[in-house]
């Protein structure tokens, strides 16, 4: 290849992606405050770089960021751009498989952020599961029992697959909260299985939500969560719930997801994938845009309503307000989380939840964007640098 057609590549490839970062509309929450049955063991995910075949290399790194939204959220509000996937949050299996939604509202806020994302060329991907179910009480033994039953794992599938296409969704995340022993484990690796079969026939992508499986305390594998290495090959993306320390041992806000507890998180699912031959891009790293209070009876709050308390509250990671002390990850935490899945290989970022962003230059959606954008930057200009050595 002469110089002057790869300067002529390079151009086009930098024009598609610019354009890909176009927009600068924020992400919000709906309210500041969040309810009380909120949950925030739950996925999200983020922004893609796709790059055309340049000669000795086939492409440059693809990096995801996946943002949960949930089905009351206005889909009006999302920022898209920033996202290369959103991930409709939830559908609720019933314990005979049928696929239940929480009312009309949810449907039509899913065909509006389906309406909304193909706009701005950002994947939708409906999440069936989540920590409460509709019916009340936890998922897992509805989620538990759909799977436990060929008849009604079949039963779900096919609900799943009717809403995908029906909806001209591009997958289905599944959010089972969580495996309890090597059965649970086994079913739900089967049910995974049949479902990626179905979706794989119609060019759909599929992800599961995952427990951290890392103690915030201690730092020490919990093994009361049980996952089959083998049920990861069946999946496109696996979104690592690395928040939700605070519940780890006494209840202790600080422990939500400090820069230490991913950095044992993001080690173990290293670990865990090379000793078990998967590829580490299928690996996704999540946080936390909301902040949690001290005092658990109080409700959390979005780090949109934290930024609104006080313009010096982005770079922070806890900041008290009328008395009551919040932990949170601001900006620079999150820069240094996103460029940690960076260095271990992993395939991007997740968020929980994408209707909790600050806006304009205080969006946390931003900052994770910006460091997926910089770092194929550096990649494309090492690989320019090489080869221009080479001529």
């Amino acid at each position: 290849m002469t110089k002057r057609n790869l300067l002529l590549l390079f151009a086009a490839v930098f024009t598609f992606v610019a354009g890909f970062y176009a927009g600068t509309s924020y992400l919000a929450a709906k309210a500041d405050k969040i309810k009380l049955d909120f949950h925030p063991i739950r996925s999200e995910k983020m922004v893609n770089f796709p790059i055309k075949e340049v000669e000795d290399r086939k492409e440059f790194s693809t990096k995801v960021v996946m943002g949960y939204i949930q089905d009351h959220h206005d889909p009006g509000k999302i920022n898209y751009p920033y996202l290369s996937h959103v991930i409709f949050s939830f559908a609720h299996p019933a314990e005979n498989g049928k696929l239940l939604f929480n009312g009309e509202h949810a449907r039509t806020n899913l065909r509006e952020t389906v309406r909304l994302a193909q706009k701005n060329d950002t994947k939708v991907l409906l999440a069936v599961g989540g920590w409460f179910h509709i019916r009340g009480g936890e998922t897992y033994p509805y989620f538990q029992e759909a799977i436990y039953n060929a008849d009604s794992r079949t039963t779900l599938v096919n609900e799943l697959m009717e809403v995908v296409m029906d909806e001209h969704l591009d997958g289905v995340d599944i959010d089972f909260e969580h495996p309890r022993s090597e059965k649970d484990a086994e079913h739900l690796a089967a049910f995974i299985k049949e479902l990626n079969a179905m979706l794989k026939a119609q060019n759909k992508e599929l992800s599961i939500a995952v427990y951290s499986k890392v103690d915030s305390v201690t730092g020490q594998e919990n093994k009361s969560v049980v996952f089959l290495p083998s049920m990861f090959k069946d999946v496109d993306y696996v979104n690592i719930m690395a928040y939700d320390g605070q519940w780890d041992g006494g209840y202790n806000a600080a422990n939500l997801s400090p820069f230490p507890f991913a950095e044992n998180i993001v080690g173990y699912w290293s670990r865990f994938f090379n000793e078990n031959g998967l590829p580490k891009d299928k690996l996704v790293l999540g946080v936390p845009f909301y902040a949690q209070p001290e005092d658990p009876a109080e409700a959390p709050i979005s780090f949109s309503a934290i930024i609104k308390k006080g313009a010096e509250n982005p770079d922070k990671d806890a900041v008290t307000i009328d008395g009551m002390t919040y932990h949170y990850n601001g900006k620079s935490t999150i820069q240094r989380k996103t460029e940690l899945a960076l260095q271990n290989d992993f395939g991007g970022m997740m968020i929980w939840e994408a209707g909790h962003d600050a806006e304009g230059a205080h969006s946390l959606g931003k900052v994770i964007s910006e460091v997926l954008k910089e770092s194929v930057e550096r990649e494309k200009q090492l690989f320019w640098a090489k080869n221009n050595d080479e001529e």
